[in-house]
């Protein structure tokens, strides 16, 4: 087949595809797109046609992309953003906006964080919502992708170094990451633990029984990695994907986890526990905030970022 001729191409079939794509449903893009659903179809017929390429099957009750259709997306919702802002450039005037915003962090994250925003948002802008969702993932780039998210917060070592790696070589990158504030973690046990009591060694340490903070699940964390080079290990028994979860069931066991210190003040059950310097060199834990780049042209998301840097660098003082 000869390749597609871009100066035949309607460009308003472009803005079909990104709403099908973004909702993988005929019926939802077409009732955002105030069309009806065979008017959908029929664009996607001609842009098939255009492209030579099926770009969505049906699967279940939605619809599956091929991988042409997920490869030209990102490009093409790039293109349509940069053109929407170009021609109508929209003003964020924050004491005026009723944005709501959606950042992806963990529990110990959101509690340095989310009251010095609130205050914040409360003096600048009162009709901004936020939602915060759970962090499931070090790899925050699909959240990303797909807009679940508008930042997602946390700690993402692999991730960073893949960006700054790629964008050192040359190479395009679709996310940008801003540092927020370094974290300092401690080794948590209930204040009548066995090891509260003397010097907390590297061996007690290693032959202790152990909790560990875990998004995916994976039984291996940065502890882990730090043991490793010095020739140890540890025992984990127990994996949770909350910070507070580790601090409630370490308050009432024979457990050890480690926690950010600055979350041991805030977990409402201080009292029933009792932090020590971890027992070797840990590298810092960067806490940075990842977007997308496609959103740092939407109304508003350059202040939000600027929102949270002040609500990290204030809670960081305040920790």
């Amino acid at each position: 087949m000869p390749p597609p001729n871009f100066r035949s191409l309607d460009l308003n079939l472009l803005k079909v595809f990104d709403e099908v794509m973004a909702e993988r449903s005929l019926t939802r893009a077409a009732r955002k797109l105030s069309l009806t659903q065979p008017a959908v179809s029929n664009a996607l017929r001609r842009l098939r046609e255009t492209l030579n390429d099926e770009l969505v099957r049906r699967s279940g009750q939605g619809i599956e992309p091929t991988p042409l259709a997920m490869a030209l997306w990102p490009t093409v919702r790039e293109a349509l953003l940069q053109l929407q802002t170009a021609l109508m450039p929209e003003h964020f005037v924050p004491a005026e906006a009723n944005t709501t915003f959606v950042l992806a962090m963990a529990d110990a994250t959101a509690a340095l964080l989310i009251p010095e925003l609130v205050d914040l948002i409360e003096a600048e802008a009162p009709g901004v919502s936020i939602r915060v969702v759970p962090l499931a993932t070090r790899d925050p780039r699909r959240l990303l992708d797909e807009e679940a998210a508008d930042l997602a917060i946390g700690y993402f070592p692999a991730v960073i170094s893949d960006l700054t790696a790629r964008s050192q070589a040359g190479e395009a990158v679709a996310h940008a990451h801003q540092r927020l504030y370094d974290g300092h973690y401690v080794c948590v046990m209930r204040r009548d633990h066995p090891l509260a009591q003397g010097e907390l060694t590297l061996e007690r340490y290693c032959a202790a029984r152990h909790l560990l903070v875990s998004f995916s699940g994976r039984p291996y964390g940065f502890i882990d990695e730090a043991l490793t080079s010095v020739g140890r290990e540890r025992r984990i028994v127990l994996t949770v994907n909350q910070f507070f979860t580790a601090g409630r069931v370490v308050a009432s066991s024979n457990l050890l986890t480690v926690l950010p210190r600055h979350f041991v003040e805030v977990t409402g059950i201080a009292g029933q526990l009792i932090w020590r310097d971890l027992p070797l060199d840990v590298p810092p834990v960067h806490v940075d905030a990842v977007w997308h780049k496609r959103l740092r042209q939407g109304p508003g998301h350059a202040w939000l970022r600027a929102m949270v840097a002040r609500s990290a660098q204030r809670g960081a003082a305040d920790g």
